[in-house]
């Protein structure tokens, strides 16, 4: 055990005379900017990850997005209807998937690299035996690894236990954080089913849907289709947050591609050609969520064994716990963007369909930027769980970097989309100028949203679930505060001013941590 921490000291120690920005922490955020695109070994790690994930991950919002061109066509009542609905069900949906997937991937990623470092620390030669044995080498294909009973990398033990999985690929993995999340996305996804369904009425009325309006009774309709895909989705989102922690983005997004294609096909089928109009849309959907969640689990087992020895081997305080701080967190996040629209749709149909055009543009082209979250929270837990400081430095740095400019680009993309293709979404005069109203807000906002998301992986990835829970429900409180001023003297405007503002404090929290070298960042202090 000594010895162990004088390695992690030296390591801090190392980290300390290589960092000449290291008793400034907010200074980290610029060093060694001009290498932000360079595909070394951070660069080509991070985007072997972030492309497939950021893939992954906008094709639901894509897909709904496409759901929303779709219903648009057919009237502004049923666009507001499905806008009103959507967000209910994405709402009550990121309360129960984001905890899930967020503590799943992290647990998952410490727990497989902790098996591995055991697993080589066992092959590795008796230290008594030879001096050697401190630094065995290991070829990874094109270079020789320098392996230590201590401070390996994730992609070093990847590639030093590629043999061992080559010799016994029929052997899964035993992974206690994979059995757990699949109980609890399946209990979760009944839960949320069970109420979106039969509570459908007074959600919607919360959400300031109008008493015997057309556009409530529709809404409830497509609601309760919706919602009886809970399941399938809270069980493929953790599966995904499995696939994530054993670093592997690619295969969630073949599945995911190909299931929301089929969603895609299925929309003008059954919305125009059966006439099912907005139930169709709902349909198609919720039968491409079972798809996934059937696809991914096959996939899933023949990996690991999800089996657990037995029920004192599931982490269920563990989850509850880190689960529980997050689930606080999002409870709080998600009322802020939920609110927004109940004051749009308390402004009348016209107001929501807009709001509703601009809220999945924002949210669709913001989530791009999850891909680098996914892919920074995996290395980080990895980092972590090696007390690999300088690599969760670097990772980090080169993420925000990256993120920032990629926010730039997404801001120039979306405004210019917006501008000229906002018809793509209604053909109604009223709704296509508020339309146009909004977008310069949600074009701006992408450089902020993209750091905003890409903070909360750096902070789920160095386990830091307190600081993310707190930080996030004081600027929720704040916010709200600030969308219903703004509501009651500005209108439509001035709900989307407040979500900028309410952006703004999102990222700076972020900065905040990693700035100031608290929390699991103090060794940026020494």
């Amino acid at each position: 055990m000594a010895d162990n921490n004088n390695k992690d000291s030296s390591t801090v120690q190392e980290l300390k005379s290589n960092n000449k920005y290291f008793n400034l922490p907010l200074l980290v955020f610029f060093e060694d900017a001009r290498k932000v695109f360079n595909l070394d070994s951070i660069g080509r790690e991070l985007l072997g990850m972030a492309i497939p994930a950021a893939m992954a991950v906008a094709a639901d919002p894509i897909a709904s997005l496409i759901d929303t061109a779709f219903i648009g066509h057919i009237g502004a009542v049923e666009l507001a209807a499905a806008g009103v609905s959507i967000t209910l069900f994405n709402q009550a949906s990121r309360i129960t998937i984001f905890p899930l997937v967020s503590v799943t991937t992290s647990f998952v990623a410490e727990e497989d690299t902790l098996k591995k470092i055991t697993d080589i620390e066992k092959a590795l030669p008796n230290k008594d035996n030879n001096d050697e044995s401190d630094s065995v080498e290991k070829n990874s294909g094109d270079k020789n690894i320098v392996s230590t009973n201590t401070a390996k990398s994730c992609s070093s033990l990847d590639a030093i236990s590629s043999s061992k999985n080559n010799k016994s690929k029929k052997k899964k993995k035993q992974i206690a954080s994979a059995s757990t999340a699949l109980i609890f996305g399946t209990i979760l996804g009944l839960i949320q089913a069970s109420l979106l369904v039969f509570a459908a009425k007074p959600l919607l009325l919360l959400m300031g849907a109008k008493h015997d309006s057309d556009m409530l009774i529709l809404a409830q309709k497509f609601l309760k289709l919706r919602a009886l895909g809970s399941p399938a989705v809270l069980l493929a989102l953790s599966m995904q947050g499995i696939f994530r922690g054993f670093k592997d983005t690619t295969t969630p997004l073949y599945v995911i591609v190909s299931g929301y294609s089929l969603n895609v096909v299925l929309d003008p089928i059954l919305i125009f050609y059966c006439k099912l109009g907005l139930q169709g849309a709902a349909m198609a959907h919720v039968f491409s969520q079972y798809l996934m969640a059937l696809a991914l689990l096959v996939l899933l087992m023949r990996k690991v064994n999800l089996s657990p020895p037995s029920i004192k081997d599931l982490q269920i305080f563990r989850f509850l716990k880190n689960g529980g701080l997050l689930m606080a967190r999002v409870v709080a996040v998600t009322f802020v963007v939920t609110f927004a629209a109940s004051l749009a749709t308390r402004l009348g149909p016209i107001t929501m369909a807009a709001h509703q055009t601009c809220q999945q543009v924002w949210i669709t082209s913001s989530l791009i930027s999850d891909g680098l979250a996914v892919a920074i929270q995996a290395i980080l837990a990895c980092s972590f769980a090696e007390k690999n400081y300088a690599k969760a430095k670097a990772s980090a740095v080169r993420i925000l970097q990256m993120t920032f400019v990629m926010g730039v680009g997404l801001s120039l993309i979306v405004g210019l989309g917006l501008g000229f293709g906002a018809g793509i979404f209604s053909k109604t005069p009223s709704v296509l100028h508020l339309i146009k109203i909004g977008f310069p807000f949600v074009a701006a906002t992408q450089p902020i949203n993209a750091l905003s998301f890409v903070f909360d992986g750096v902070n789920y990835g160095a386990s830091d679930f307190t600081y993310a829970a707190v930080s996030l429900v004081l600027v929720s409180i704040v916010s709200v505060g600030i969308e219903f001023v703004l509501y009651k003297t500005k209108g439509f405007i001035g709900i989307w001013i407040a979500l900028t503002i309410y952006m703004a404090l999102r990222m700076l929290a972020g900065i905040w941590r990693m700035g100031t070298g608290t929390g699991p960042w103090r060794f940026l202090r020494g």
